[in-house]
């Protein structure tokens, strides 16, 4: 037990600062941006100073430091803008299912493309179909213009990603065809 007294103080002073740091962190909706940001600045401000005498736990306290200081633009986007909901890793973990039960029907070890390519569909459908059974009635689009506007978006990213295909099968050949149109199309040269 003596043999290992030392080493408890680096440990609870380390404890201390990670949980601080995760209540600025998860302050509620209605605290100003700019205060949480100065609380996590003040926190990681003794971070650093605790790190000097972390001992074995200096290296962990300054990859700590190291990634909230680089995350830290992006961490308080749901404190300024009150539409973007706070996280709570339940979207990550909805996506998660997703590529997992993906990944599980194609037999394919990274997701499929098409996850991309349709992914503002497959993704929505794929939760709420777990949710319920849905009659065909209640699949019919009830908003057209709004359903035409999704497909839409789907047919240029597939377009985009087709475009891409070409190039990479032969390089010579799109180039051409694209010099080949600049030239038709009536610019000065």
């Amino acid at each position: 037990m003596d043999e290992t007294a030392a080493l408890w103080a680096p440990i609870r002073r380390a404890d201390t600062l990670v949980w601080q740091a995760a209540t600025v962190l998860n302050t509620g909706a209605g605290v100003p941006a700019d205060q949480v940001q100065a609380a996590s600045l003040r926190v990681r401000r003794r971070m650093g100073l605790v790190k000097r005498h972390g001992g074995t736990l200096e290296g962990a306290l300054t990859h700590v430091l190291k990634v909230t200081r680089s995350d830290a633009p992006g961490l308080f986007h749901c404190d300024t803008h009150l539409d973007i909901p706070r996280p709570n890793h339940g979207l990550e973990q909805c996506v998660g299912q997703h590529r997992h039960h993906e990944r599980r029907t194609t037999g394919r070890k990274r997701g499929t493309p098409d996850t991309v390519l349709r992914g503002p569909v497959r993704l929505i459908t794929s939760v709420a179909s777990r949710l319920q059974r849905w009659t065909a009635a209640e699949l019919a689009p009830s908003h057209v213009a709004a359903w035409r506007e999704v497909r839409q978006a789907v047919r240029a990213r597939f377009a985009t990603r087709a475009q891409g295909l070409r190039f990479r099968r032969d390089p010579d050949a799109y180039l051409r065809g694209l010099e080949q149109q600049f030239l038709t199309s009536g610019l000065p040269v």
